[in-house]
Parts: C-alpha cells; structure tokens; sequence
C-alpha cells in the first residue's frame, strides 16, 4: 500500500454514521431490503445512504459538519427520506444495536466484491456481524496528532459504550449483557481496543504489514474501537452501539466532539499523559458491556472506582467550556441525562416484560424512533 497521507483538518469537524436495521413492518423480523431501498432514492443520495456487509442495514451519513446542530439537522433530513422509501416497501427503520430475535444465519451478503472477499477470509467471524452502531468522525491537523488521541481516548471508550449500550439480545434470547454488540465485534482479529502506538509512521508501518502479510486484504478491515481515518483526517469512534433515537445519537457526537477537540488542545499545550493501564481500560470495557450505565468504573484521573453516572457528570463538567466554543454544550448536557435513566437494553428488557413479545420490543422503539406519523 506504500505512503498513506493523512487528510489535515484545521477545525475539529464532525461526521456521524449511523447503522440502521431494516425490518418487515409485519413480523418486525430483519429483511434484505437494502437494493430496493437504494432504487426507490435519488442517484446522488448513494453518497450518503450505503449498504453494509447484510442486506439487512443500511448506512446513512452525514456531509462534514461544523457542529452538531448542522449534523442533526442533516441527519434528520436524510434519515426522512430513507423513512419514506421504506415506508413504500413496508419496512422500517430499527434503531438498536442487535435484532432481539432474527438470526444471524437467514441474513444475506450483500453481493460486493469487498464484502464477499471478507466473508471469505473471516468466515462466520463475518457472517455472525449483523450488528448496529454508530460511528463519530472528528477533524484533527494531523496524522500524528490522530494516533495520540487514539491512544488518550481509549480509557473514556468504556464510557461511551455505557451511556449507548442497546444490545441485550441475541439469537431471540437475553445474553445477560447490555451490548452484545461489542462482544461480537471483538470476535473480529482486527477489532476491539486499538494496539497503542506512538506516531503515524509506526501507524503506517503497521497496515503495511498487515496487507503485505495478507492479514487484511484493504486498510477499511481494521475495525478498531477508536481509529485514524487518513482519507477524512479525523479520529474516528466505533464503540458506540446504536443508540434509540436521534436526541441520544446527538448527545454522544457531542460528548465526542469534545473529547477529541479537549485532547488536541492538551497535545497542543504540551500536557503530560500518563495514561491508563490496558487491562484496567479491557476490564472498564467488560463492565461497560455487561452493566451499562450502571458499572463501575475505575475513573481514569483519580483511578478510583465510580459509577458511570459520576465519571459522566465529571467528564461534562469539564468538557463544558469546550462544547459552547463547539456549540453543542445543549446537545453535551443531555449525556448527564443519558447517564441516570435506563439504557436502550433496559428498556427493550422492560417491554419484553411487559408483552413477553420480541417483535413488540422492535415494533415499540422503530415506531417511537420515526419522523412522521
């Protein structure tokens, strides 16, 4: 693959990919609907609603942003208009981050040469990846500067996936955990907490290999938590599962936003980093996964264990004076919200409760999460 230049961005820009599943309005079971989806809209949206690996997802993207608010606003625009052409082919659009009762098995590949040439080389590592999550780009100036951040903003990673875990089934039973999500992903070789490096160069150095050694066949099959993205040039945020609605998809693209513009400003500014221990960060990951907004964690300034809802308000607290210079501090302090109510998993828990019917938790939340009645 050779040199890999890393798109510099002066203004800490903002991009949000969201995951949706798509399902028959009938049985509320997955469906490959994504072809005739993408027939029914206009040429040009295909830059920014895209297939996945299943047939059962679609992507939808925002333009490269300045704020939230602009990010909102377009994601929304565009999340109507795949609403409308689904409504057409009676489908709706799921928002969580696992289907709670289609399996993995009845999904179809979309046919590309890059998702078939996947498929082959993870085998049911790939064919078990019918997840749903969302993923934050911000801009940074360098490639230098993107490898430190992905290497500060590991420990608050564990955060993030609490405040979005929406994944507490899998196989049309309760696996116990709040994001089943990020269990599979790590099933992956290439997923997971980032191996900490140093700089760009040893970051280049590292895909080279990988490819030459044909560990990975391109660079987009490293799935990391948290990665450099040299095309956009920005850090990009994987952890997230996808959260119930676009109020909280906001809130977490704040809370993004702002960490990685607070850590560029620390880099800038000389700031010592001390770091968090890898398997203090694996074991804040695991409680995250397993109790959501309810873990402890081990807080990464004081290393005391805390509640996630404590570690959230000290992390808004501080990210304040940053989100008004972005403009998002309304969207940040809605995370404080986030932190002390249930889940996405609780909440689908709490419906299957109440019906004791898994397609109700999918009906619930898909009509809950729509634009227009």
């Amino acid at each position: 693959m050779g040199k890999l230049a890393f798109r510099s961005n002066e203004y800490p820009t903002l991009g949000v990919e969201v995951e949706l599943g798509l399902v028959d309005v009938h049985t509320m079971a997955l469906t490959d609907s994504i072809e005739p989806l993408l027939k029914l809209l206009d040429p040009g949206d295909t830059n920014w609603c895209k297939p996945e690996l299943m047939q059962c997802c679609v992507e939808v993207n925002t333009t490269v942003c300045q704020n939230v608010g602009q990010a909102v606003e377009d994601l929304r625009g565009k999340l109507v208009e795949v609403e409308s052409a689904a409504d057409q082919l009676g489908v709706a659009l799921w928002w969580g981050a696992t289907h709670p009762f289609s399996l993995w098995q009845h999904q179809s590949i979309t046919p590309n040469e890059r998702y078939l040439n996947l498929v082959e080389l993870l085998q049911e590592m790939a064919r078990r990846l019918v997840t749903f999550g969302l993923h934050v780009h911000v801009g940074v100036d360098s490639g230098d500067k993107a490898v430190m951040i992905c290497d500060r903003i590991m420990a608050h990673l564990p955060t993030l996936l609490a405040l979005s875990c929406s994944s507490p089934f899998w196989e049309r039973r309760d696996t116990g955990l709040q994001s089943r999500r990020s269990k599979i992903m790590e099933g992956l070789p290439t997923a997971g907490l980032p191996t900490p490096m140093r700089n760009w160069s040893e970051y280049v150095w590292l895909v080279n290999h990988m490819i030459e050694t044909g560990f990975i066949n391109t660079i987009r099959e490293i799935w990391w938590d948290v990665r450099p993205h040299h095309n956009f040039g920005t850090v990009e945020v994987r952890v997230c599962d996808m959260p119930g609605n676009l109020e909280d998809v906001s809130a977490i693209a704040a809370l993004i936003q702002c960490l990685v513009q607070s850590l560029s400003e620390e880099i800038d500014e000389g700031a010592f980093h001390q770091g968090s221990h890898p398997m203090m960060v694996r074991q804040n990951k695991w409680r995250a996964a397993r109790f959501g907004n309810r873990a402890m964690l081990v807080d990464v300034d004081t290393r005391e264990v805390r509640s996630v809802k404590d570690i959230t308000r000290s992390l808004v607290d501080r990210l304040l004076p940053v989100a008004e210079q972005l403009q998002c501090d309304d969207y940040l302090r809605h995370v404080q919200t986030m932190a002390e109510r249930p889940t996405w998993a609780d909440r689908q828990r709490q419906i299957l409760r109440e019906t004791n019917d898994l397609a109700e938790i999918v009906r619930r939340l898909s009509g809950e999460a729509r634009f227009s009645s």
